[in-house]
């Protein structure tokens, strides 16, 4: 049986790595990232594609203010 020095040693060398292993908190920001940017790109080409119209719109709203 080796001595409770090396035993710590040992235990305190593969903390870190295991815990590593059990977190997924980096998982969950990154997927909350890629859907902020999915929803960035569908709003930017929405507004590419609607952008014209929806200006006509509200400058007719305002006129008739």
């Amino acid at each position: 049986m080796p001595p409770r020095i090396v035993q710590l040693i040992l235990f305190h060398s593969r903390s870190p790595l295991a815990s590593l292993r059990r977190e997924e908190d980096g998982q969950g920001l990154a997927e909350y990232a890629l859907v902020l940017a999915l929803i960035a790109v569908v709003a930017i080409a929405a507004l590419a594609l609607f952008g014209d119209k929806v200006n006509s719109v509200l400058s007719t709203v305002a006129h008739s203010i």
